[in-house]
Order: structure tokens, then C-alpha cells, then sequence
């Protein structure tokens, strides 16, 4: 594209409308989700099926930034990933309750570990 489509196409009124029609779009199904969530269930059939199809989302989404991921964390291999990624698993289901903080805690300082180890071992 030549760059004088490319500055008519975003300039400051197709930025506002982009905003705009991205908040309507949002707010529009939160309206949406406020209104009926008086009316479903949670013990329905559609509501388990959305439970599902949201926890699998989650879970492809978790192995795909493990298994392929972009930017600074595909630096780490992929040994140093899942295992940060299985300790942290472990403490999870180490502990009945108030288990995601040290869990979480455990991925990111396992990985902080991990990056000054490299940094100051290739010293």
C-alpha cells in the first residue's frame, strides 16, 4: 500500500471511530451478558457447556504461550518452561486453599532464576 492510504486510513477521526466502535461492541454484549444473567441457570445445560468450552479455551491458550511461545519467553527453552510450568502445578495442587498467588509466584521467579542464572553464568 502506498503510505498515502496507509495515512488516510488511520488518522485521527478513523482512530476515534475505531475506538468508538470497538466500546460499542463491547459494552453492547456486557449490556447484553448484565441483562441475562439473571435468567440462566448455573446449573443449566448451556451454562456447563460454556464452562467447558471457557476452561478449554484457558487450557489451549496456557500450553500455546508454554509450547509456542513469542517474544522473550521463546528464548527460554523448552525443558526450563515446563519445568517452571509442572512446579508450579505442584505447589497448586500442594494446597487446598489460597493456592494461585504462590503458584503464580512460582512460574515467575522460576523464570526470574532461570534468566539470571544465564545472565550472570555467561559472565
Amino acid at each position: 500500500m502506498p503510505e498515502t492510504d496507509l495515512s488516510t486510513m488511520f488518522n485521527d477521526a478513523g482512530m476515534w471511530a475505531a475506538l468508538i466502535a470497538a466500546c460499542i461492541g463491547t459494552y453492547l454484549w456486557r449490556g447484553l451478558g448484565v441483562f441475562l444473567s439473571g435468567k440462566i441457570s448455573q446449573d443449566s445445560e448451556l451454562f456447563n457447556w460454556l464452562s467447558a468450552v471457557t476452561y478449554a479455551m484457558v487450557a489451549a491458550l496456557t500450553l500455546r504461550i508454554i509450547l509456542l511461545p513469542v517474544g522473550l519467553l521463546a528464548t527460554v527453552p523448552i525443558s526450563i518452561r515446563i519445568l517452571v510450568s509442572v512446579l508450579a502445578v505442584l505447589v497448586m495442587i500442594s494446597k487446598k486453599e489460597k493456592r494461585m498467588v504462590p503458584a503464580l509466584l512460582t512460574g515467575t521467579i522460576g523464570l526470574v532464576l532461570y534468566g539470571l542464572w544465564i545472565n550472570f553464568s555467561s559472565v
